[in-house]
This record gives structure tokens, C-alpha cells and sequence, in this order.
């Protein structure tokens, strides 16, 4: 069948659907941890008690995932509204009042997607959306992973249908002009990647996409893959294509389940319709894709070693060069690339070259996807101009610090990013602004910190996930970020000399010149960067024997006020584990500080209009002979 008889079929079922009234439910993983699937449930029942026949279309994650679940409502004769945490009790009154009849429900509106009503927001028009401009993530949300058709309804497999009938040189020209860096943390220029693949000698030659995202916090091709994973296919069909490939692997973890099932639906419905298989849309051009599942291991990420998991080997990552683009997959010439930078290149190619690098910064061009995690009031995931800064990314997009807390820091680029303070909030997010600051743009994770957390124990905790990834092969990151680890603990509990502050840095430098691989060069970036930012937080561990933000528990006591406390109250004697708080009823409570397990059950019950409990962190009574000058 020609592709425009396949087009056309599309945007008529597409057009179909827009005259009638139809429900879309957010069903990605963020969706469905906040109860989407309960609410997909209640609208069924709802409808089906009422005799009601509606389409209900379960749809990816907008990014909007502080407000799931989310549920979109397209009226014909009237407004597509947006409504968030919709639970299940909430269902009846929205099938009553907007399905049934003309009364939108506003007071449980998010805002429409039309303007002109007045009454709501206007989605497009909220304050975070003036920052953002949507590229890989605009159809998320609004359209059905699972219906080829909805894809192509709205500009889906144009792009390859127009690569097709180009020169595999012209291809590659293009995505080099047009300026687009891996997304998946290093930046490398693609158009030089195809290139590199395009010339090297060998056959057969491969295309790998690398689907693992095993950072905290990070869910940005997960999202990708269970709202639109077709743009992400027809990226790689064009790579395939430009670099003379014939056969394409998507490796992706297994603890994403939804997206593998979408990805599978998605790789057969394009099977089916000729963008996939033998002959693609009759240009004698053939490309086959198949899916490798990943066992979760962080280090699988890297290039090599996700190769050797492909292979059916241990991932552990090898020497270069010769480079993946040279000698990957069974030693043949592979071109891969991250989730994120397929997706962007259907827009190049159907929009140009030269609209892509006119967005973004001199060395970074495009957008970028982050994921909005930790101390905001908004998360989820929003996508900017390359050169947006963190300011607004935090403030204008996040929506802030919850609880008017102070901002501290924010970690970028996965666990092996930096931690930025707040005197660099202005910092523009590019490859080079990040990199000058100790961090790096990674493949998009964004944790924010407030005035709670210690930057100390903060370090600690990355450390300790990239140390218990680490594959084991380079002695420096096996047994380097190890003793790092172990310097950490000791600071967080007391133990540490002003010394071991040095000694911190020092392998911090040595495990990132002694790494073969990205892991152990950047994973002691979280160190270095809370080391030259917050030092006053380690000397304050180190010498004064105190935790700033009263968050290491070895540095910090629970003490009851005897002026506050209300004598016939018991909450916190009864709920003590440790038996550590004493005092008969009309007695004050003393917290016996030897038994004390520094859980906080006693400040968590203790009614807050007497507020008697109160988190310490002492100094100590010592002076510290060390001097600070030791650096």
C-alpha cells in the first residue's frame, strides 16, 4: 500500500474521532501509580450504568504527573478540557455534568486546550508553557500509543516517506547541519556518529537504541516509549537507512514493562502498514527491528557494555577505540544512539536543518527533556530550548520549592551529575554551561534539594548507587568510589579528621582520570561539586561535629521542650520503639539520648499545638585543633 493511501486512511479515522465525544485517561507508569487505571475503571462502569457508548482511549503521560490521573474530555460542539486528579468518586459527577450535559465541572479543571472560553486556562498559555516548546514530547499525551494511525493522523512516517526518496548522503548532511548532540548524556554529534557508521568498512552494520535510563529520579524515555514510541522507531528506521543497516535493536530494561509492551505493539502495527520489514513503502529498502530486555544493571547504559548485554554477555564495558561506530555489535560497524535523539530526527527531516539549530545555543542546539523530581511542587516532565536556565526550569516550569522552603542545590545529569547551589541558578542548561559548573546535562534527570537536605549525606547517597553499580573492571572505580564511600560514612557519623577531606578529593581525581569507562570518570562528580560548593557543610561534620540540616542522624538528638511539654500527654512515651522517652502522666518527658534510636516518631506525634519536640544538631564541646586551612 503507497503511503499516502495509508495517510489517508489515518487522518480519516483520526477525523472520525474528533466528531464525536471521546474520553482520553493517562495510563502511563505515573499514571497508573496514582490510581489512573481505578478512574479508566469507574468511567467504564460509570458509562456502561448509564447506556452510554463513549470511546475511551487510555493515552500516554503529558507531563504533567504532579496532576495524575489525568483525564481529557473532547466535545465536538464544544471544549477539549483537561481535568487532574480525577479519582474514581469524582467520575460520576463529570459524566453527569459535562458528558451528559453542558456543565464543563471547572472547579476540577486543569484548563482547556482551546482558548477563547474564558471561564479556565488556557492550557497552552500556563505559565510553565511559556518556557517550554514541546518537540519530542508533543503528541504525548494525545494520542494513542497503541493506534499507528493516530501517529500518522498527526504527521507520523512523513519524514520517511521524504528519506526514502533522498540519497543516503544527504541524510546524514542534513542531521549534520542541523547541530543535534546525543541526548543520552555525552553529547557526541550525531551527524559525525552517521557518518563515522555510513564509511566504515563492513557488513553487516546495526542500529542500536539505547532504551536502559537507568538513573534515579529519571523517566524521560520511559515516558517517550509508552506515549509515542513510533516517532522513536521511525528515527531509527531513517538511521538504518542513512547508514546502510539492515537490522535495529531497541535495548531496553526490563522493569519497564509498559513500555515494552507498547514498543512490541508498535514494532508489529509497523510491521503490518510496510514501515518495517522488507521493501519498505516499495523503495527496495529493508530494516528489521527487534527488542533486547536489559536485567536492570546501571552500567548497561554505557555503549560497550549494552553491546555485550545485546551479544548475550556480561555488561562490562571495553576499551576504545575501535569505536561502537567502527566495530559494535559482533564486531560490525553500529550506529546507537539514545531514545531521545531518534525522536528528534522525523523533525529534522521534515522540517529542516536549519529550523532545528535556529533552537537552542551556539553549541547546543534543540530541546531538551528533563524530568522534574525531588523538592518541587510540580513534577513530571516539561521540554526547553537548549540555554533555558535552571531558575526558570526550577521556578517558572516546577513551580518552586514546596512549603516556601529555601533552594539548596539541584543534581543534574543522573547520579553521576553535580550538585549545583543557588548561586548558580542562572546557569543555562547546555552541554558546555553544565560542564563549566562541575555537573553535565546527562541524559535529562533534574533533582532538586531544599534547605533540608545535607549536601553531605546528599553526596553520599549517589555515591553509594554508583558504587554498588560499578561492573567491577577498573580497579580505580571498584575500589576507588569504595573508599570514597567509606570516607563519606564516617563524615556523615562524626568519625572524620579535616585530612580525610583531602584524601576525598584526591580519589575523587584519581577514580576520574583511572575509569575506563563514563560511570567511573563521572561518578565522583556529586563529591567534587558539594566539595567546591559546600565545604563549609564538611567542616561543619568534620570539626564542629554537626549536621547543618539536622539530617545525619550520628550528629543529631531529639530533645523535649520542658517548657512546651504538656504534662497529661502521652503520644510520644506510647510510641517510642525503643522505650527511650520517660515520664509519668503529669510529669515532663525526658528523651533518655542512650536509647534513642533517632527514628523522629516523637517529633512526628508530638500535637502540634505544643510543639515540645525538637530536632538538635549540637556542637561539640570540644574545640577542633585541626585547622580549616587544611585543603
Amino acid at each position: 500500500m503507497k503511503f499516502q493511501e495509508i495517510q489517508k486512511r489515518a487522518k480519516s479515522e483520526w477525523e472520525e474521532l474528533q466528531n464525536t465525544t471521546y474520553i482520553l485517561i493517562g495510563t502511563a507508569t505515573c499514571g497508573r501509580a496514582a490510581g489512573a487505571l481505578s478512574t479508566l475503571e469507574a468511567f467504564h462502569g460509570e458509562l456502561s450504568r448509564r447506556n452510554i457508548e463513549m470511546k475511551i482511549i487510555q493515552v500516554g503521560c503529558m507531563g504533567l504527573c504532579y496532576a495524575e490521573p489525568l483525564v481529557t474530555i473532547s466535545k465536538p460542539d464544544s471544549f477539549r478540557i483537561v481535568y487532574g486528579n480525577l479519582t474514581p468518586e469524582l467520575v460520576p459527577r463529570l459524566v453527569e455534568g459535562y458528558i451528559m450535559g453542558d456543565d464543563p465541572c471547572l472547579e476540577l479543571a486543569l484548563g482547556t486546550l482551546e482558548g477563547g472560553n474564558g471561564e479556565a486556562p488556557y492550557i497552552p498559555e500556563l505559565p510553565r508553557f511559556e518556557h517550554e516548546l514541546r518537540l519530542v514530547l508533543h503528541r504525548c499525551g494525545y494520542i494513542d500509543p497503541e493506534n499507528i494511525n493516530h501517529y500518522i493522523a498527526n504527521g507520523g512516517y512523513i519524514s520517511l516517506e521524504e528519506a526514502l526518496r533522498r540519497k543516503p548522503d544527504e541524510i546524514i548532511e542534513e542531521v549534520k547541519e542541523s547541530g543535534l548532540r546525543g541526548r543520552g548524556g555525552a553529547g557526541f554529534p550525531t551527524g559525525q556518529k552517521w557518518e563515522l557508521c555510513h564509511k566504515a568498512k563492513g557488513e553487516p552494520k546495526y542500529v542500536v537504541c539505547n532504551a536502559d535510563e537507568g538513573d534515579p529520579g529519571a523517566f524521560m524515555d520511559r515516558v517517550i516509549l509508552e506515549s509515542d514510541p513510533q516517532q522513536v522507531i521511525e528515527g531509527m528506521i531513517i538511521g538504518g537507512y542513512a547508514i546502510g543497516a539492515k537490522q535495529g535493536y531497541i535495548y531496553i530494561r526490563a522493569e519497564y514493562p509498559l513500555a515494552v509492551e507498547r514498543v512490541k505493539i508498535a514494532l508489529k502495527q509497523a510491521e503490518e502498514l510496510g514501515f518495517l520489514g522488507d521493501n519498505i513503502l516499495g523503495s527496495g529498502f529493508d530494516f528489521h527491528i527487534e527488542l533486547a530486555m536489559g536485567a536492570g544493571a546501571f552500567v548497561s547504559g554505557e555503549e560497550t557494555a549494552l553491546m555485550a548485554a545485546v551479544e548475550g554477555k556480561m555488561s562490562t564495558p571495553r576499551l576504545r577505540p575501535p569505536y561502537p561506530a567502527q566495530a559494535g555489535l559482533w564486531g560490525k560497524p553500529t550506529l546507537l544512539n539514545n531514545v531521545k535523539t531518534f525522536a528528534n530526527i522525523p523533525l529534522i527531516i521534515e522540517r529542516g536543518a536549519d529550523w532545528f539549530s535556529s533552537i537552542g545555543t551556539e553549541g547546543s542546539k534543540g530541546t531538551a527533556v528533563f524530568t522534574l523530581a525531588g523538592k518541587v511542587n510540580n513534577k513530571g516532565l516539561a521540554e526547553v530550548p537548549m540555554g533555558t536556565t535552571l531558575r526558570e526550569l526550577i521556578y517558572d516550569i516546577a513551580g518552586g520549592i514546596p512549603k516556601a522552603k529555601s533552594f539548596k542545590a539541584v543534581q543534574i545529569g543522573g547520579p553521576s551529575g553535580g550538585c549545583i547551589p543557588a548561586g548558580l541558578l542562572d546557569t543555562p542548561v547546555d552541554y558546555d554551561s553544565l560542564h563549566q559548573a562541575g555537573s553535565m546535562m546527562g541524559s535529562g534527570g533534574l533533582i532538586v534539594m531544599d534547605e533540608d537536605n545535607c549536601m553531605v549525606d546528599a553526596a553520599r547517597f549517589f555515591l553509594d548507587f554508583t558504587t554498588k553499580e560499578s561492573c567491577g573492571k577498573c580497579t580505580m572505580c571498584r575500589l576507588g568510589t569504595l573508599q570514597m564511600h567509606q570516607i563519606l560514612e564516617d563524615i556523615v557519623a562524626g568519625r572524620a579528621k579535616l585530612k580525610d577531606l583531602k584524601l576525598l578529593f584526591e580519589l575523587a581525581e584519581e577514580v576520574k582520570l583511572g575509569s575506563l569507562c563514563a560511570l567511573g570518570r563521572t561518578a565522583p562528580n556529586p563529591v567534587l561539586t558539594t566539595l567546591r560548593y559546600f565545604r563549609d557543610e564538611y567542616e561543619a561534620h568534620v570539626l564542629e561535629k554537626r549536621c547543618p540540616a539536622k539530617v545525619c542522624p550520628e550528629l543529631t538528638v531529639y530533645y523535649i521542650l520542658p517548657d512546651k511539654c504538656e504534662r497529661s500527654c502521652e503520644h510520644c512515651v506510647l510510641t517510642c520503639p525503643t522505650e527511650a522517652v520517660k515520664g509519668e502522666k503529669g510529669e515532663i518527658k525526658v528523651i533518655n539520648q542512650e536509647k534513642c534510636s533517632k527514628c523522629g516518631t516523637c517529633l512526628e506525634v508530638c500535637p502540634p499545638e505544643y510543639d515540645a519536640v525538637v530536632k538538635l544538631s549540637p556542637v561539640s564541646l570540644l574545640p577542633s585543633k585541626e585547622s580549616s586551612e587544611v585543603k
